[in-house]
């Protein structure tokens, strides 16, 4: 999947699992046959960067999630599992390592039990 990316950050081609690609598939298959687009608001429009941040917006209050917006997803993904920073920084886009640092900054907790005294 292309990616073009906002606020200066480099564009990118990501790859999509499978489970991805179903579910986008699943989804085209749901719309009118003459739909240009795959995200689409309740009104039949392309998803704007504003509907999509109310529709998670609603999603999380309905689970009772407080203050959840788009970044926090960026933010996710910043905390990934065993991935180095450099690679996570060309993932997210991040011209400058220090952007990148700021998603992965580790809690002191983490820490606790680390070493034996």
């Amino acid at each position: 999947m292309q990616l073009f990316r906002r606020k200066g950050s480099d564009d990118s081609t990501q790859p999509l699992a499978g489970s991805e690609i179903r579910a986008l598939r699943r989804i085209r298959r749901e719309q009118p046959a003459d739909a240009r687009y795959v995200l689409l608001s309740e009104r039949g429009a392309p998803l704007s960067a504003n509907g999509f941040f109310k529709t998670l917006s609603r999603a999380a209050e309905s689970i009772s999630m407080r203050d959840v917006h788009p970044h926090l997803l960026r933010h996710a993904t910043g905390f990934n599992q065993g991935v180095d920073t450099r690679t996570l920084a060309a993932y997210l886009g991040h011209r400058q390592i220090d952007n990148t640092a700021r998603y992965t900054k580790m809690d002191a907790k983490r820490f606790n039990g680390f070493w034996q005294d």
